[in-house]
């Protein structure tokens, strides 16, 4: 029975992309987990099993809908380029690119249906291959296209309705738009890659509770190094973190902890015992598997300088 939504019946377009979205917010525990291709394949309507991702191209347009339902970006290690570029320009706002350079190819014209009907698509993000595993974005929605660079602008729900393509987007605006695509697109990704490639383990302690991790940033977000990128992360425990944030243990550039003189000295609980003081000096207990995903040497550095001028 198809159900009657506030203006009249409600099309199986948007029951399709309703149902998909709530059963991914529940499959990915409100986004705070990441789904394998395979687990994507679970989603059923009706009690019929529906695609709603990809396989082959960045564009999935289902037959039975006149617009792109999702779109994917894949997932390279550091230092290995994708096989095309989803960017931020100056205005904040993201691209996301044509497929080849022909205009009229199907999935470009299925993406910009899906922009002239404002329809709300999933953005399955790569966070790590082998298998392929994705973070889920939504909704997010094209804004407008730019035929010149062969690409759309892509919102994830946060410029719609303020910025528009004649208007010039003022500094205060810009600000904004980064700061909360960050948040909705960019903090999500990379802690399902960060959690991804440490197996949901504490690098310095090995805790392997998933909801007791953060994925912590080696430089902040903010500084001018603080790069978003693996290799500019580590997963660690929140006890671990606060310290990690709070100079209290520093990492070396040759993944060895230390933690500052006077904590050393202090006396106090187990916690400070066990938890702190018995890392002084050992190796990080979890790492990556794929060495181009290790904390970059660079940026521990960075990071160990403002630990010891602590």
């Amino acid at each position: 029975m198809v159900e009657v939504a506030e203006y009249g019946v409600e099309s199986f377009d948007s029951r399709l992309r309703r149902e998909a979205m709530a059963w991914l917010t529940v499959r990915t525990n409100d986004g705070e987990e990441w789904l394998t291709r395979e687990d994507i394949q679970d989603f059923t309507l009706g009690g019929e099993k529906r695609r709603l991702q990809a396989t082959q191209t960045g564009i999935w347009k289902p037959k039975d809908l006149s617009a792109a339902l999702s779109i994917q970006t894949v997932y390279r290690a550091p230092g290995r380029e994708r096989p095309y570029n989803d960017e931020v320009g100056s205005d904040g706002l993201l691209r996301y690119a044509w497929r080849g350079d022909d205009p009229d190819h199907p999935d470009n014209r299925a993406l910009r249906s899906a922009m002239e009907q404002q329809v709300p698509l999933i953005w399955f993000f790569g966070v790590g291959m082998g298998p392929a595993v994705f973070q889920p974005v939504f909704p997010v929605y094209l804004l407008w296209e730019e035929p010149d660079q062969k690409q759309f602008v892509i919102d994830p729900n946060v410029g719609r309705g303020i910025v528009n393509r004649e208007s010039p987007i003022e500094e205060h605006l810009r600000q904004y738009l980064m700061v909360e695509t960050k948040r909705r697109l960019h903090q999500p990704v990379f802690r399902s890659t960060v959690l991804r490639a440490y197996r949901s383990k504490c690098a310095v302690c090995a805790l392997a509770h998933k909801e007791l991790l953060d994925a912590a940033h080696i430089v902040p977000d903010a500084a001018e190094q603080g790069i978003a990128s693996i290799v500019n992360g580590m997963a660690l425990c929140k006890i671990h973190h606060a310290a990690f944030d709070a100079h209290i243990l520093g990492i070396r550039p040759d993944l060895v902890v230390e933690v500052r003189d006077d904590i050393l000295a202090e006396v106090d609980g187990p916690m400070l015992t066990y938890g702190i003081q018995a890392r002084h000096g050992q190796r990080l207990m979890e790492l990556p598997a794929n060495r181009r995903e290790y904390p970059s040497r660079n940026l521990l550095e960075h990071a160990y300088q403002s630990f010891l001028s602590a």
